[in-house]
This record gives structure tokens, C-alpha cells and sequence, in this order.
């Protein structure tokens, strides 16, 4: 029995539509990660969930802006709400907003997991702190769709330190680095706001003098983001 089916029990089969569309995504080709940047379209993702564990609690909303050919292309973004059988607490309403009438008034979870998928197709997926996000994603697909949802992930939570190793002791959330950055955000906690937030970090990030010099491509940034990894768990054993 796979963690998935322990926590949500067998899906439920998707209706003629949904099972057509949700074919056409799967059957679409894998993103090459090693095309140029400057060529390349990845898309930014935030989630919102009904609390602080993504395995447990409940994906409320998806925000997503893309990034193509260099640049935030501001005509291709994606904001959801799912209908929740029930709204979060009063304390989580309060970090994003979203009310309990818009959560019963959310669009069903698999009419939007699958606008969800249909907008991001096989692109090359970034957000900071991503496992969150990619957990959350993951467990709602597999609950809802029967899908297993397994994109290239970028994580700027680990690639930001890693271009301004001296930054880093005073820059670790992303409220931090976009402050040292001077970038805005325009309702801090809505799913949209973030992704075009970190959207911009991320395009920061890309015109750093490191990057520039030893990553063209999004498979040289996973590798870099790696690497930071190791060096963060080499740095923890030595404590």
C-alpha cells in the first residue's frame, strides 16, 4: 500500500472528460532541461493549504505566473480556489484570506487540478521552499486526478544562497530576500501575489554574476541547488 492510498484511501475513477484531459497532459512530451533560459518557459507556483503540513491539510490555492523567454509574461498567470467540504480555521483564514464563503465557492478540486495541469503543462516548476508546494500539489493530484504528479522542481529557498553565499546568514525567508532585493508584493500570502513575487526573485536571481558564469540552463540550476543542499547537510553534521 503506497503512502497516497494510507492517506486518502483509491480514487475515485474520473468521468469521460476529465479522463480525456487529464490523457492529454500525461501524454505530453517531458520539458528538455537543457534548453537555454532565454528560450525556455517555466512557471512559478505558490499553494495555500488549511495549515503547515502538506502531507496532512488541505490544498485551498494554487497561484502560477510563467516565465518565458527571460521574462515574467503577465498574460499567462493562473489563480484557483478548490472548494473545501469545510473552511479552515478562523487562524489560517487570517494568514491568506480566503474566506469560508469562497472556500464552499471554490471550483470542485478536479476541474481545477486539471486547469491547473492544462496551464502548466510540462514546464519546469519553481517556488521557494518547494517541497511544500510540490507535497501539496502532489497528494491533491494523486487524491483527486489518480495521477502521480513528478515535475523538475526548482527550489530558490536553496539556489539564492547559492549565488550570494554572502547574503545568507542575514537572507533565509522569503520576506528577506525580497526585501534585500527591493521587491514588492502586492497581498503577501495570496497564492498569485507570492508566485509573482518569488517570480521576480527568481529573475533576479538569474542575472546574478555566478549564474552568469557557471549555469545557462534549468538542469546547471538544479545542480547548484544541489550542491547548496550538500553543503547545508555537511554544515549541520559538523554542529
Amino acid at each position: 500500500m503506497t503512502l497516497f492510498s494510507r492517506l486518502f484511501g483509491p480514487s475515485p475513477p474520473l468521468a469521460l472528460p476529465a479522463a480525456g484531459q487529464l490523457q492529454r497532459w500525461l501524454s505530453l512530451p517531458r520539458a528538455d532541461l537543457h534548453t537555454p533560459f532565454e528560450t525556455s518557459r517555466y512557471v512559478v507556483v505558490d499553494v495555500e493549504t488549511s495549515g503547515l503540513d502538506p502531507t496532512r491539510d488541505r490544498l485551498i490555492a494554487i497561484g502560477a505566473v510563467t516565465v518565458a523567454d527571460g521574462q515574467i509574461n503577465l498574460d499567462d498567470a493562473f489563480e484557483i480556489v478548490l472548494q473545501q467540504p469545510a473552511p479552515s480555521t478562523h487562524d489560517n483564514i487570517l494568514v491568506h484570506g480566503i474566506g469560508g464563503i469562497a472556500q464552499y465557492a471554490g471550483s470542485d478540486p478536479v476541474d481545477a487540478l486539471l486547469q491547473f495541469l492544462n496551464f502548466a503543462g510540462k514546464a519546469p516548476l519553481v517556488a521557494f521552499h518547494a517541497t511544500f508546494d510540490e507535497t501539496a500539489l502532489r497528494l491533491a493530484i494523486r487524491k483527486h486526478l489518480g495521477a502521480d504528479f513528478r515535475q523538475p522542481w526548482l527550489d530558490l529557498a536553496y539556489l539564492a544562497p547559492a549565488l550570494h553565499p554572502g547574503l545568507k546568514q542575514h537572507n533565509r525567508s522569503l520576506d528577506d530576500w525580497l526585501s534585500h532585493f527591493g521587491i514588492g508584493n502586492f497581498a503577501r500570502h495570496s497564492a498569485l501575489a507570492d508566485a509573482y513575487s518569488t517570480a521576480q526573485l527568481f529573475l533576479v536571481l538569474m542575472k546574478s554574476p555566478k549564474q552568469n558564469s557557471t549555469a545557462r540552463n534549468f538542469a546547471d540550476l538544479i545542480k547548484q541547488e544541489k550542491t547548496q543542499r550538500s553543503l547545508l547537510r555537511l554544515k549541520q553534521q559538523d554542529l
